[in-house]
């Protein structure tokens, strides 16, 4: 049973000024998995973007908003061998999470030159 869905859509050039101009953004949204997956991108900052709008829809599909007990950066999003994006719960955040009982987490990525968007469909 769909238990939530949410959206997310950014501005790549947004994601990349903070990455650039403030010390420490990067770590504290991404994990190091995804820092080491985008940094190997030609477009990187699109893969940053398309993957901090999948937290941010993510959340919204939870209808909680940020929790206390979670972190961005233990919201890992990882393809598979296909290329399929999935997200990965870490530490801390996957122990608040599974609270919840969710049975699948779905999430769709997309990023053109100037925006990114995700879609996070959760199922209990």
């Amino acid at each position: 049973m769909i238990a939530g869905i949410g959206i997310d859509i950014i501005e790549i050039d947004r994601v990349a000024g903070n990455i650039i101009k403030e010390n420490g953004f990067r770590e504290m949204i991404f994990s190091e998995n995804e820092i080491a997956y985008c940094e190997n991108k030609a477009n990187k900052f699109e893969h940053y973007a398309a993957r901090f709008a999948a937290k941010e829809a993510f959340f919204k599909a939870l209808g909680t908003g940020w929790l206390d007990g979670t972190a961005f950066n233990e919201i890992e999003i990882t393809n598979d061998e296909l290329g399929k994006p999935t997200i990965v719960l870490l530490g801390a955040t996957r122990l608040t999470i599974n609270s919840f009982r969710l049975s699948n987490i779905m999430v769709s990525l997309t990023h053109i030159k100037a925006v990114a968007s995700a879609v996070v469909i959760i199922e209990k």
